[in-house]
């Protein structure tokens, strides 16, 4: 009698077992497309906000293409520094 009431229970448990896999499967997968998504929207925000001039299109400061040149009329031309008016 005890050996049927073992196999029972232990077929009660390989089933709870099966399931509780099938389970964590499940959440493993949905857990790993919800932090792609997030990873994927937290690099767009990094590119846009810290980017330091044309990282993101590859422009860097002389480059023709990208948003850059905006950017050294508006710190007065390059590496920091004002010109001195010229004096003749």
């Amino acid at each position: 009698m005890g050996s049927i009431v073992s196999a029972i229970g232990s077929a009660i448990n390989a089933i709870i077992s099966a399931i509780a896999n099938v389970f964590e499967t499940i959440v493993s997968a949905i857990v790993t497309v919800l932090v792609a998504i997030w990873d994927f929207i937290i690099a767009i925000l990094c590119c846009r906000c810290f980017s330091r001039g044309g990282t993101a299109t590859g422009a860097g400061y002389g480059g023709t293409t990208g948003t850059t040149t905006g950017r050294r009329r508006r710190f007065g031309g390059g590496f920091g520094r004002r010109r001195a008016a010229a004096t003749y």
